[in-house]
């Protein structure tokens, strides 16, 4: 089973440069990871994608060439686009993926979660796959190829959530507090797993 990575990295992160500075790119922040190496913070959430996710998207604007570079280095294939949407970033992803068993969509901002979860996730992606931590939703989240149309027709600011509703939502237990755990603001570079 092929399933594609999608990697989310178009945002501006706003709330994250209104606290660190305009100039202040969260992907580029950085962080320390589970091995406790510091590195940007993009670059943890593409080594905690598992090896056997081959292929590899990345979406994200033109002038980060940094994110770029790093997205290039870890094997992905780089989709440069204009908008900061999620939807649109989804919906253009999908399309340029071409043909794939499913896709699995996950958050440039995401640097603290498990591999081990990750692989859970896509071990059988039936619908929708979505890691659960403390009784609550988290990501990555997997799509099964049949929802390709669906997530080729999101645009905006609104993500793949409504399509939750046309399927019973497959349901994986990990514990794991990283699958919750974004970077929204410079507080959130360390992580807790309390």
């Amino acid at each position: 089973m092929t399933v594609a990575a999608i990697v989310l990295a178009a945002g501006q992160g706003s709330r994250f440069r209104a606290e660190a500075g305009a100039d202040q790119d969260k992907l580029l922040a950085a962080c320390v990871g589970l091995d406790g190496v510091s590195r940007p913070v993009i670059e943890q959430v593409l080594r905690n994608l598992p090896k056997r996710v081959v292929t590899r998207w990345l979406v994200t604007s033109p002038e980060r060439g940094e994110v770029i570079r790093l997205a290039e280095a870890y094997g992905c294939q780089v989709v440069l686009l204009d908008s900061s949407g999620m939807g649109d970033s989804i919906a253009t992803a999908v399309k340029a993926s071409g043909a794939a068993d499913g896709w699995l969509v996950v958050l440039g901002d995401m640097p603290f979660i498990q591999s081990s979860s990750i692989e859970r996730v896509i071990a059988s992606v039936e619908g929708i796959t979505v890691p659960v931590s403390a009784g609550q939703y988290g990501h990555p989240v997997a799509f099964h190829h049949r929802f390709g149309p669906a997530l080729m027709a999101l645009s905006g600011d609104r993500g793949a959530r409504p399509l939750f509703a046309q399927t019973q939502v497959r349901e994986v237990q990990v514990d794991d507090p990283g699958v919750h755990w974004d970077v929204d603001v410079p507080q959130r570079l360390s992580f807790t797993a309390g």
